[in-house]
């Protein structure tokens, strides 16, 4: 019993000694230079930390990213979207295609011409392939840059505006195509007919990014038929770049290109590949959406 007594009096006094004024084994003052130590100490560290992030801020734009050193450009992406790229209905089933011209719609939507009207946000940049439309430099705040008009009607039957399935119930599909957006980037037209497909050569305007699309597998050729593109000049004019980013453009419509699949073999398989041309657009096996893609098309009867 005594043992125990002498124990839990080291115990508390340890935790307190009235003779020596001591809490946990050091007096007030030695609390306080600890205290004072760890304060200077880790202040110091928020300090270098602030003072690393705000150095960092000002190496960053607000309007433009400051490395892209990591962007291939640019994407080739193409609506509607689905999963594995395969678009696959039957033709007498219109519920089996709804989800397409569904996420048509909504995609076309902010093409609506009543969408467009604001003088202060949109401006007409020709019905012809031009160059580029020069707004100044991305990396000089003069408040927000108009956009180019582009109206859906520009894509034909594939619009949506007199055919609402897109060619879908009447085993014609339209897909449409655009170049993804990328900060300040400037597509260059073809440098000269050798990096086009023959069904190109010799065709194009001038300022003109011109897509092409043919089968994917050699066994698909006779089956594919007529593949039919709906846009201005049936391709992506200059006009509508550069792209100022979201702050400074925050309107911007980037131009399209419909496309109809309109004699594809029905119950079949078919595998379709599509290509933008330009003379800085490139092409890689690890990313299947630079500067092209590929997709598969089953229609059931």
């Amino acid at each position: 019993m005594s043992g125990n007594k002498d124990s839990d009096g080291g115990w508390r006094k340890f935790v307190w000694n009235s003779e020596k004024s001591e809490f946990l084994g050091r007096t007030g003052i030695s609390w306080f230079k600890i205290f004072l130590f760890y304060v200077i100490f880790y202040g110091c560290l928020a300090g270098i930390f602030i003072g690393t992030i705000q150095a960092l801020l000002l190496t960053l734009s607000n309007y433009k990213p400051t490395y892209q050193d990591r962007v291939a450009p640019p994407g080739l992406s193409h609506t509607p979207r689905s999963e594995k790229s395969e678009i696959s209905y039957k033709r007498s089933d219109e519920n089996s295609f709804k989800k397409y011209i569904d996420s048509m719609d909504k995609f076309l939507q902010q093409y609506d011409d009543g969408g467009q009207t604001e003088q202060m946000k949109f401006e007409d940049c020709g019905d012809t392939p031009q160059p580029y439309k020069e707004r100044g430099s991305v990396e000089t705040d003069v408040g927000q840059r108009s956009a180019c008009r582009f109206s859906r009607s520009l894509l034909g039957i594939c619009s949506g505006i007199t055919d609402k399935t897109y060619g879908f119930k009447d085993g014609r599909p339209c897909i449409i195509v655009k170049l993804n957006r990328i900060v300040n980037f400037r597509p260059r037209a073809p440098a000269d007919n050798q990096s086009l497909p023959e069904a190109l050569q010799g065709k194009l305007p001038p300022n003109l990014i011109p897509i092409h699309c043919k089968n994917k597998r050699e066994e698909d050729a006779s089956k594919i038929g007529e593949i039919k593109y709906f846009g201005m000049g049936e391709g992506f004019p200059l006009q509508y770049y550069p792209y100022y980013g979201k702050l400074l453009h925050p309107q911007y419509l980037q131009p399209l290109v419909a496309i109809q699949f309109s004699n594809l073999t029905l119950d079949e398989e078919l595998r379709i590949e599509c290509k933008a041309y330009g003379a800085n657009i490139d092409y890689s096996e690890k990313d299947r959406y630079q500067g092209r893609f590929d997709v598969k098309i089953t229609i059931s009867s």
